[in-house]
């Protein structure tokens, strides 16, 4: 992840963060949620559908329901009122402004009780203010309850902010970042990442990534690691990211004055929210570092050919013959998985001895995956899943045609650079160079300078044998100047292991959250892609500007 700039500026939400004012909150939501009815609120509940959480589908289905909190979000008190709004309404702005002007109503008949919510507050706060940085105030609620409440806090408190901007004060509350900008006017300053936004909310990390700030959550619920990566997917959807998690303003002090004292790299001030996040922004979506090929060497299936309903129909026939192969007492014990996906899978087929239909309709996953997830580390049960596959494939294959339009382009491109081009897979030789006559009326037979089959080795991928042959069969030798394009994790680790670069073709569009789960660079699962692409033209500019460049080094990654 990205260093932190020093702040110069920290804004604070209040609720939930400066201060605890839990009791009146939700007192105020559950009257309000009363009369979701009346207000015309009860029909502009988010589908369940678009809900980011199991979690949020119930609440949105036990409101639809009840016109209530579930007792036990209200015993557990972690959630804010604006995120109750954001999950109830989801996109819908209009219908969010209506709550929250409702919530004030009702609010009006319960605040008053306001209390800090850590002991030594204030005077870590003054702290600050010594080390040059100034504080402000940005939240949802409204001048009046705030006012009121920072008064009722004490003298500790009087001086502390610079600036106050309230939810009355702005068109729009949070996630919109207004209320955000109106606290820097007031300071006569302008969004950037110098300044900190500190909140405890998923609402309160979207509005300060919308207003370009530096975004810090303050984990006063005290969330478990595996909720905060689950509130914060880093998805399409839900892209927003906290720059740094602390659990008590202790730690933001310290996060503060580390960064101001190491501002030319803090990284390990913020070691948390590195561990935490730090796959969200993998190094192989940094595609700067690519040495220049001198050598691309392709898989074949599904990645520059379709050959997937062959290959699904001879898993399919393979799949019943379990049992007297002796393969379904090698099957991997799925407390081994990697994924609770790859745990089901494994399951299905001991018990059904054929793949889910869901895994069929989709058809992104290769023969060669497959057997990886069934079989794990047994690498005899693989070779004889091989082996029986290469029969059952004899009956089916034959048909072929490129995976994407512009395939042959792109290789004749590669071609015209001076890069040789390979191709390579576990798939048999006969089958391979039958594909590689009949694809597109026998166009492609000449691009390759290389053809390797996986019976041509004595191991196939994910060993890295059938890589190194290819690239000893041209001469060249294992480093980074020889690049491996592949669709499957089995691909990646090959090409890990051969010491080669190594790139995912993400051809079966695979969201970013997935593309992160099945390359979780953990000590079981050590190996990621250098880089990922989508199509075959983002690869040809990403070779346009890397050919003739200059490589720092051929070492190994």
């Amino acid at each position: 992840m990205p260093a932190l700039r020093p702040p110069r500026i920290l804004l604070f939400d209040w609720h939930a963060t400066l201060v605890d004012t839990l009791d009146a909150m939700y007192a105020a939501v559950d009257e309000m949620l009363t009369q979701i009815g009346p207000l015309g609120l009860a029909q502009r509940l988010a589908p369940v559908s678009d809900c980011k959480t199991i979690d949020d589908a119930k609440l949105v289905a036990y409101v639809h329901q009840h016109h209530a909190l579930h007792p036990k979000l209200r015993a557990e008190r972690r959630v804010s009122r604006t995120d109750i709004f954001e999950v109830l309404f989801g996109s819908d702005a209009a219908a969010k402004q209506l709550a929250h002007e409702a919530f004030n109503v009702c609010y009006r008949r319960h605040f008053g009780e306001v209390r800090p919510f850590e002991t030594g507050i204030p005077q870590r706060l003054r702290r600050l203010r010594a080390e040059g940085v100034r504080l402000g105030i940005a939240s949802n609620r409204s001048r009046e309850f705030l006012e009121h409440e920072l008064e009722r806090l004490g003298e500790d408190w009087v001086g502390l902010f610079d600036a106050i901007a309230c939810g009355d004060d702005a068109t729009w509350h949070k996630p919109n970042p207004e209320v955000l900008i109106r606290a820097l006017d007031d300071l006569y300053a302008v969004p950037a990442t110098n300044v900190w936004y500190v909140g405890d909310s998923t609402t309160d990390i979207a509005a300060a990534g919308k207003a370009g700030l530096s975004s810090i959550f303050y984990n006063g619920a005290n969330w478990d690691d595996g909720w905060l990566r689950k509130i914060f997917p880093g998805s399409v959807e839900h892209p927003w990211l906290p720059d740094s998690v602390v659990d008590d303003f202790e730690e933001l002090e310290k996060l503060v004055v580390c960064c101001i004292r190491h501002a030319l790299d803090n990284r390990d001030c913020n070691e948390r929210t590195e561990r935490l996040f730090s796959s969200f922004f993998p190094e192989w979506q940094n595609t700067s570092v690519l040495a220049p090929p001198r050598f691309i060497l392709f898989d074949w299936h599904a990645t520059l050919a379709d050959t997937l309903d062959a290959m699904y129909r001879a898993v399919d026939d393979l799949l019943p013959r379990f049992d007297e192969l002796g393969l379904t007492g090698r099957l991997i014990d799925p407390a081994k998985s990697k994924t609770v996906e790859d745990a089901r899978l494994v399951e299905y087929v001991r018990d059904r001895k054929q793949l889910h239909p869901k895994i069929k309709a989709d058809r992104k996953i290769s023969r060669t995956d497959i057997f990886e997830v069934l079989f794990g580390s047994d690498d005899e049960a693989k070779r004889i899943a091989h082996h029986a596959f290469n029969e059952c494939y004899r009956r089916h294959f034959g048909a072929v045609v490129p995976f994407e339009p512009g395939v042959r382009d792109m290789l004749v491109y590669l071609k015209k650079l001076g890069i040789r081009v390979g191709v390579m897979s576990n798939r048999d030789r006969e089958f391979l160079e039958h594909e590689l006559e009949i694809i597109e009326d026998g166009r492609w037979k000449d691009l390759f300078d290389v053809v390797v089959g996986g019976d041509e080795t004595r191991r196939r991928k994910p060993f890295p044998d059938p890589i190194l042959k290819a690239i000893e069969d041209v001469g060249e030798n294992p480093g980074l100047h020889c690049w491996y394009v592949g669709d499957s994790t089995t691909d990646i680790i090959s090409a890990r292991r051969a010491a080669v670069t190594s790139v995912f073709y993400n051809g079966a569009h695979w969201d970013p959250r997935w593309i992160m789960k099945i390359f979780p660079g953990t000590r079981a699962h050590p190996h990621q892609p250098h880089v990922v692409m989508d199509s075959f033209a983002e690869f040809r500019e990403l070779v346009r500007l890397h050919h003739g460049k200059v490589a720092d080094s051929d070492a190994a990654p």
